[in-house]
């Protein structure tokens, strides 16, 4: 039953048609004709190639690690200088976000410019160490990832700053040079790959160098002593005179001592020089009367009366 409204709408549409062929409607059609080319001039034409390019994608910002560099706490010969400062080195912190064929940077900017640091995208990129005054930091320490794994054997601690011969590479290699001024510094580490920065550690605390003093600052003429520590030093180095003295006349009397003992045995006999003379023999005494001649040696005595003659 629907069928033949729908054949009187084509019908009418087919009409409507027609008159666009009537002369009539010759200028209908060229005003259309100048509404399109109206249209097509209000488009730009691309240029040859561009409907085939492909906006580049936003590159990933790196991992944010929680590691915090630091000098380490220990007391070590010249841990901090005037030019350098020694930082603990990162064990076991970049194994889970880097691969092996990435690198470990470390990051040295001044502590007022670390905010407003931009990791660079790419290797050739990455601030000299020329450019530090200008630039206000720089990167070094250019080290395979594998150098800071768990299981690597390698120094406790980095120092920054010891190469004294880099300076003048003009910045192709990385450069680890003296720094120029105490600072304060602030450092990072910073892993890149081959298509960019994968992670980062946080800053550093600041980190201020120590000062070397002005040749102008020093005083030539040495400081004057009062009086009363010349008083006392006086004093102490009469007393230590006076106990060395002491201590020598001591060692003195017991070397004499033993000396004196040694030669008891012969100090009879060590006098003075003699004169020996002649001692005439002794001429023989006449007995007295009454005396008989005793044995050499006994003198005499008195001859005694026989006694009585004992009784038979």
């Amino acid at each position: 039953m629907e069928l033949p409204w729908v054949l009187l709408v084509l019908a009418g549409t087919g009409a409507a048609t027609g008159l666009g062929d009537s002369p009539g409607g010759t200028g209908q059609r060229g005003t259309g004709a100048q509404r399109g080319s109206r249209m097509r001039a209000g488009v730009r034409r691309l240029p040859r190639g561009a409907e085939h390019r492909v906006p580049p994608l936003t590159a990933c910002p790196p991992a944010l690690l929680p590691y915090v560099p630091r000098v380490p706490p220990a007391a070590l010969p010249g841990k901090v200088t005037a030019t350098t400062f020694a930082l603990e080195r990162p064990c076991c912190v970049f194994d889970r976000h880097a691969s092996t064929s990435d690198t470990v940077w470390l990051v040295v900017a001044f502590a007022n410019a670390s905010a407003t640091f931009r990791n660079p995208p790419s290797r050739a990129d990455v601030p000299p160490y020329e450019r530090l005054p200008t630039a206000r930091s720089y990167m070094t320490l250019e080290t395979a990832v594998a150098a800071y794994a768990c299981s690597a054997a390698s120094p406790a601690i980095l120092r920054v700053g010891a190469d004294t011969a880099c300076g003048g590479q003009g910045g192709r290699d990385p450069c680890n040079g003296p720094l120029p001024s105490p600072g304060p510094y602030r450092v990072k580490f910073l892993v890149m790959g081959c298509h960019g920065p994968k992670a980062e550690t946080r800053w550093s605390d600041p980190i201020l160098l120590r000062r070397a003093g002005s040749p102008s600052t020093v005083d030539p003429a040495p400081t004057r002593r009062s009086s009363d520590a010349v008083i006392v030093a006086s004093i102490l180095a009469s007393l230590g005179a006076v106990l060395a003295a002491a201590a020598l006349g001591a060692v003195g009397a017991a070397a004499w001592g033993s000396l004196r003992h040694r030669d008891s045995g012969t100090g009879a006999f060590a006098r003075r020089s003699y004169r020996t003379h002649h001692i005439p023999p002794a001429l023989p005494q006449p007995l007295p009367p009454g005396c008989r001649c005793s044995p050499p040696g006994l003198g005499c005595f008195a001859p005694r009366p026989p006694g009585p003659c004992p009784a038979k």
